[in-house]
C-alpha cells in the first residue's frame, strides 16, 4: 500500500473538514506532492491564450485561501485554481457542511464561500515561487448589499497575481447568488468585472462557472451572454442541487452535490453549450471526472480542458498522473495528435 493511500485511509477516519484541512498542511510541509506538471506533445493545450502543459486542473474550493497553490502546481495538474474569494472575510455556514458520500463517490458541501477575504489571498497569491498557472475564483459576500460589485472587487484585488479569474454565480450555498446567472443580471455583472479586469497592469483571461441545473434555453441565454460580454470560457459546471439514486447516509444534506453523480448531467450540460456556442469560446469541463475515461469523455463533449476535485477525496493526487498518462493513451489509440484535434469529436453521444 502506497503511503497516499495509507494516508487517505486515516484522514478517512476524521470528519471531512478537519482531513482536508490536514491535507492541506501536508501539502505546504512538502509531504504529498510530486516534480510539477506531467506533459507530453499530445496533452499541450492552448486555453484563452493560456499555455497549458496538460488539460487537467485542480477546481476550486480545494485551496480556498491560497495556501497551498505552490505545492498543488507540482501535482501534475497543468493548471490550479484557488478560492473562491470574496472582498471581507467570511465564515461560512456553521460546521458541519461537508459530506462524503462513500458509497456514491461523491461529496456535498454547503460551505457558504468561507474565506479569508481577498486582501489576505492576494498577498499569498503576490508571494508564491512557483512557475504554475494559477487562477482564483471570485465570489460575493452573503451579506453584501452589492453582490454583482463583489466580483469586480476581488478581481482588481488579486487580479494582478493570478494568471486568470473566474465568476462564480453557481455555488448553491449563497442565498440569490444563482440568481446572477439571469441574462440581464448577468450582463450586468459581467459588464464591472470586464471594467475591472481591463484596468489592471495585464490583461487576465476572465472565466464563467455555471451551474448545471439550467434548462437549454437559460443555458443558452447564458452562452449569447458570455459571447457578448467577451468571457474567455466558460467552466460547467458546478456542483447540483438534485438528488438521484444516491445510497450514502448524507444524501438529504443540504448542499451541492459533487463526484461520480454529476458526471452525466455535467456532461450534457458541456456538450448543449458547445453547441450553442458553435466554437466561439473554450469550454472547461467539470464534474464527476475520476478516470481517463470520464476525462476523456468530457473533451469529446466539448472540453477543451478540465478540472477535478471531488475524486482527490478518494483517489489522492497519484490519480492526477494515472488520469493524464490514460489520456494520453487514449489521444494515441484514436490517432489524435493533440487534446484540440479530439475537442467536441463525440458531442453527439450527449445531445
Amino acid at each position: 500500500m502506497s503511503l497516499e493511500r495509507l494516508g487517505l485511509g486515516l484522514l478517512h477516519r476524521l470528519d471531512p473538514e478537519t482531513g482536508h484541512g490536514l491535507a492541506l498542511k501536508a501539502l505546504r510541509a512538502g509531504l504529498v506532492g510530486g516534480n510539477g506538471p506531467i506533459s507530453t506533445s499530445r496533452l499541450r493545450v492552448q486555453l484563452a491564450g493560456l499555455d497549458l502543459p496538460n488539460p487537467l486542473g485542480l477546481a476550486a474550493g480545494f485551496d480556498k485561501n491560497a495556501v497551498a497553490v505552490d505545492a498543488l502546481s507540482r501535482c501534475g495538474f497543468g493548471f490550479v485554481e484557488a478560492g473562491a474569494a470574496t472582498p471581507r472575510p467570511q465564515p461560512g455556514n456553521p460546521r458541519p457542511r461537508l459530506f462524503r458520500l462513500t458509497e456514491d463517490h461523491a461529496v456535498i458541501n454547503r460551505f457558504g464561500f468561507n474565506n479569508d477575504g481577498a486582501s489576505a489571498i492576494a498577498g499569498r497569491l503576490a508571494a508564491r515561487r512557483g512557475s504554475g498557472i494559477v487562477g482564483l475564483n471570485l465570489g460575493a459576500n452573503k451579506d453584501s448589499a452589492d453582490k454583482a460589485g463583489d466580483f469586480a472587487q476581488v478581481l482588481a484585488d488579486c487580479g494582478g497575481h493570478v494568471d486568470f479569474a473566474t465568476v462564480n454565480v453557481s455555488s448553491p450555498n449563497t442565498e440569490k447568488l444563482r440568481d446572477l446567472q439571469g441574462p440581464a443580471a448577468l450582463r450586468a455583472l459581467l459588464a464591472g468585472v470586464m471594467a475591472a479586469r481591463d484596468a489592471l497592469p495585464r490583461r487576465v483571461p476572465v472565466f464563467l462557472k455555471i451551474a448545471p441545473d439550467l434548462t437549454s434555453e437559460e443555458l443558452s441565454d447564458i452562452a449569447g451572454v458570455a459571447v457578448e460580454a467577451g468571457i474567455d470560457a466558460i467552466i460547467a459546471s458546478n456542483t447540483t442541487l438534485s438528488r438521484n439514486n444516491l445510497k450514502s447516509n448524507h444524501k438529504d444534506q443540504a448542499g451541492g452535490l459533487s463526484g461520480r453523480p454529476l458526471f452525466e448531467l455535467s456532461t450534457r450540460v458541456l456538450a448543449q453549450l458547445s453547441q450553442a456556442t458553435g466554437g466561439a469560446l473554450p469550454l472547461i469541463g467539470v464534474g464527476g471526472i475520476e478516470d481517463a475515461a470520464t476525462a476523456y469523455a468530457k473533451i469529446k463533449a466539448g472540453a477543451t480542458a478540465l478540472q477535478l476535485y471531488s475524486a482527490l477525496v478518494y483517489g489522492g493526487f497519484a490519480l492526477v498522473q494515472e488520469i493524464l498518462r490514460g489520456l494520453d493513451a487514449a489521444l494515441a489509440r484514436d490517432g489524435f495528435d493533440n487534446v484540440a484535434q479530439a475537442v467536441g469529436s463525440g458531442r453527439g453521444e450527449w445531445l
